[in-house]
């Protein structure tokens, strides 16, 4: 039986997302795959969450288990009909984190600083992540009100962008790959406002910077769970 490389949990899931022209998503499409969309619309999402008690095949690596992560992604399908994402950019604080996504998927990753923080306020929940690229801070933040967590409708936009199965992505020569991303349904907050200070142009690309002035689609704080990543193989 195949086991995971990597096992975590995954905390309170800040996933903000926007539609974007499919034209600027093409070139990072792994062959043999297609967008998928929605209504016509293709969608990246910004995503921020925490890694807690993470182990690498089986291992707890001291000072290691718990930290933040900022990616940005979108939603693909292949043939099979098996839909995933494929992302853009990836950060974290850890050099030696960023180095085995790297090695073992061929992840865009990006080690720099970043900090998270989840704390009450008032009745709800607020979550502020902040990354340090280019010399400058930029920030995610969300919060919500003081109903409970409930998962979304089926055919809802927020079951579109949150309930994934697989990565895909390229290895170093261009190949496909896929991996498989195990967990349980999400139940998703009810978010009361979120707020993105991101320098999209600077940070992403100058082809990214028309959505400094865009406003998202969508705005989901996930509760989070366990999460199993299984090895990468040829797509």
């Amino acid at each position: 039986m195949l086991r995971p490389f990597l096992q975590a949990h995954w905390s309170h899931l800040c996933v903000i997302s926007y539609a974007v022209p499919p034209d600027l998503l093409t070139p990072h499409l792994p062959r043999g795959l297609r967008l998928d969309t929605r209504d016509g619309h293709a969608f990246v999402s910004l995503v921020a969450f925490d890694f807690e008690n993470t182990r690498v095949k089986g291992i707890a690596w001291p000072f290691y288990r718990d930290f933040p992560e900022v990616n940005l992604r979108f939603y693909v399908t292949n043939a099979a009909g098996e839909r995933g994402v494929c992302f853009i950019r990836e950060f974290v604080p850890k050099r030696l984190v960023s180095w085995i996504a790297r090695k073992v998927y061929n992840e865009p990753y990006e080690r720099i600083e970043m900090k998270s923080d989840v704390h009450r306020k008032g009745d709800g929940l607020e979550v502020v992540h902040r990354f340090k690229h280019h010399e400058r801070w930029q920030e995610i933040a969300l919060a919500t009100t003081k109903e409970a967590p409930l998962l979304p409708p089926d055919d809802s936009l927020e079951s579109f962008l949150i309930d994934q199965q697989w990565g895909f992505g390229r290895d170093p020569i261009g190949r496909p790959l896929r991996y498989r991303v195990v967990h349980p349904r999400w139940l998703l907050y009810h978010v009361e406002w979120a707020e993105v200070k991101v320098n999209w142009g600077k940070t992403y690309g100058p082809q990214w910077k028309f959505l400094d002035h865009e406003k998202p689609v969508s705005k989901i704080l996930a509760e989070g769970s366990e999460v199993s990543v299984f090895p990468a193989s040829a797509a």
